[in-house]
């Protein structure tokens, strides 16, 4: 009898020890469950992320190509627009004038001529687009008792005339500017009145510019 008793203790012993592993490996089993739920869910943040950062970078590359398109078309409509610009001296050859009647000015220095609109030949400037330009210059007189003048025309109208007299002092000058709305093949250019005269050197004292603003 005592032999049986034993036997059963220990089996009792063994089941205890038996029972004590198995609620370590169910715990080991819930502890990994939980590690597993984490890992998912780290997993899932991680994905979510993921997803997020292709949809942003999809909206930056359709943000980038709509740039890149509007780049494009500006270059388009900057390389379709006029260029239309000159600037231009009367002469090296120092006085000019008075004459008995009005005359021309060809400004034969030329200095800028994009577009090629100024005609050096005959001091006259051609509108080659419809649209608004701006004219400037500047008439030089050395001469004593002389009158200097400068008349800017737009087709065959006198838009402006500018004038001085040198008495006694060493020289003058007159400057003036104009905006001007042209159509296709209108003209401007320089005129000097009879009686007046105008002076330009080397250092470009007597200047005609102009330039197109904007097309219309």
């Amino acid at each position: 009898m005592s032999s049986y008793e034993d036997v059963v203790k220990t089996l009792q012993r063994e089941n205890k020890v038996l029972g004590a592993t198995v609620t370590a490996s169910n715990n080991k089993v819930e502890e990994l469950r939980r590690d597993n739920t984490v890992l998912e869910a780290r997993m899932n943040t991680s994905e979510n992320l993921v997803a997020e950062l292709r949809r942003e970078n999809m909206v930056l590359e359709t943000r980038m190509s709509s740039s890149e398109n509007e780049v494009a078309e500006l270059k388009r409509e900057n390389a379709d627009r006029p260029k239309v610009a000159f600037s231009a001296g009367l002469t090296d050859a120092g006085s000019v004038g008075p004459f008995d009647t009005e005359i021309t000015l060809k400004f034969s220095k030329v200095f800028t001529n994009i577009g090629q609109a100024y005609s050096p030949t005959t001091g006259i400037f051609t509108a080659p687009v419809r649209g608004v330009y701006n004219f400037r210059f500047t008439v030089w007189e050395v001469r004593t008792s002389t009158w200097t003048s400068g008349i800017l025309y737009h087709n065959e109208k006198r838009m402006t005339l500018s004038y001085d007299y040198n008495d006694d002092v060493s020289y003058v000058s007159v400057s003036n500017a104009l905006i001007i709305q042209l159509e296709k093949g209108d003209v401007v250019y320089m005129a000097l009145p009879s009686g007046y005269g105008v002076f330009d050197d080397s250092h470009n004292r007597t200047i005609f510019s102009g330039f197109l603003l904007f097309a219309l």
